[in-house]
């Protein structure tokens, strides 16, 4: 079953929290077992974001989140945060493109 995590969470620092990011994606090539990410912001809280990830299932997400390069993002991120980071993690139940 295909499994969605969100990280909800405030930052001041959005463009650190990129390369953060950025810098995970690079470091994780070819060993990540998370097939998509999308940041959103949202629009009346420039401060607040969500971070959606997709994965095959939560087996996959399990293994992601224990690679060490996961490990030390996590840790450059959390100083980042001014709110959070709250983590939901989510079963896709229904998937169907409209």
């Amino acid at each position: 079953m295909a499994f969605i995590q969100i990280i909800d969470y405030r930052t001041d620092r959005p463009d650190d929290v990129d390369q953060v990011l950025t810098d995970w994606i690079n470091a994780t090539t070819g060993i990540r077992t998370a097939r998509r990410t999308r940041v959103c912001r949202d629009r009346h809280d420039p401060t607040h974001y969500m971070e959606i990830i997709e994965f095959d299932s939560v087996e996959d997400a399990a293994i992601n989140s224990n690679l060490p390069q996961t490990q030390a993002t996590h840790e450059a991120f959390v100083p980042l945060c001014t709110d959070g980071p709250r983590f939901i993690d989510l079963d896709v139940l229904r998937d169907e493109q409209l």
